[in-house]
């Protein structure tokens, strides 16, 4: 598990919450269950079972992987629409070729991130490169799904490459964690992604017996899911481990502690911890199209069926 990382995590800016923080309580572990998606790679859908009230502003979160693919097994998505939110895809391992009917797209390695706000709606297809295909090799990343307020959901479709380089990078008061910003605000410290909707995101590497507390904005919520290993959310320490999320209840700090042994291929406990300023309209989410209402929804696919959405380019790949 790559991603983006250093030498000497001690040469990063730290951060800390205050000793007087609200810890956030941890109100439920949710475990996520394994699918397929596209053309066949495996999935875990990270926020399944878990109310809405408490995801929003995220409609739903993909692992795609881990799995070391042979030669000729790699995977991706055929052409298909979005309208209505936000797609982010943050690929760890492996790499991954987008495009899309707009003329936007391109290629994420380890630690990228491709953020495609669908917005009015388009085309686009993910598949893992020709060299790829032919060599195998390991794959592992994340499909995040962001809803857009009402009043953006039928903006200009819009492309943001965070390459690895560019995420902050920060690391605890002792030097035991690592964390990847991909996007908001973290004790003052910001990320490089540009959202509609006010979200933090970040990949945190935590080595085995660290704990980690950091400062939340009030008015988000707070998700965790583990990527690989084990460890425990809260003051509480309720235990979760790979495939788990956790939905933590109010306050403006979260604390998690890796095991002491963490019993994976990497050596520390790795997850996302997320966070968002709830839009609080009406969410109907309906295959690839997430709108307000009923009648968005079959205008939507009424519009797709139409070929208002866009078409395949010639040089499509």
């Amino acid at each position: 598990m790559p991603a983006v990382t250093v030498e000497n995590p001690l040469t990063l800016p730290r951060v800390a919450a205050p000793a007087d923080g609200r810890q956030r309580p941890v109100l439920h572990v949710a475990t996520a269950p394994s699918g397929f998606e596209g053309e066949g790679f495996p999935v875990r859908r990270a926020f399944a079972g878990i109310h809405y009230k408490y995801l929003d502003p995220f409609i739903m979160m993909d692992q795609m992987g881990e799995v070391d693919y042979g030669p000729g097994e790699p995977k991706g998505t055929p052409w298909h629409p979005h309208r209505g939110f936000e797609t982010v895809t943050y690929l760890i391992d492996g790499t991954f070729v987008h495009q899309d009917s707009h003329g936007g797209g391109g290629t994420i390695n380890d630690g990228d991130t491709q953020w495609m706000t669908a917005g009015s709606g388009l085309l686009h297809i993910e598949a893992p490169p020709e060299s790829l295909v032919v060599s195998g090799g390991l794959f592992h990343g994340l499909q995040l799904w962001v809803n857009l307020p009402k009043a953006d959901k039928m903006m200009a479709p819009r492309y943001q490459d965070i390459g690895g380089g560019k995420v902050k990078l920060l690391t605890s008061a002792d030097g035991g964690a690592l964390l990847r910003l991909i996007a908001g605000t973290i004790d003052g410290h910001e990320g490089p992604g540009i959202t509609h909707t006010p979200i933090t995101m970040t990949h945190i590497s935590l080595n085995p017996g660290a704990e980690l507390t950091l400062p939340w904005r009030p008015d988000f919520n707070a998700l965790a899911y583990a990527l690989s290993g084990s460890g425990t959310a809260g003051a509480e320490r309720r235990p979760f481990h790979m495939g788990q999320s956790v939905v933590f209840g109010n306050g403006d700090s979260i604390t998690v502690r890796a095991d002491d042994k963490q019993d994976t291929r990497g050596p520390n406990f790795e997850f996302v911890l997320l966070g968002g300023q709830p839009i609080r309209e009406p969410m109907m989410h309906y295959g690839p199209f997430v709108m307000n209402t009923h009648a968005e929804l079959a205008q939507a696919f009424d519009d797709y069926q139409a070929g208002r959405l866009g078409t395949v380019p010639a040089d499509a790949v």
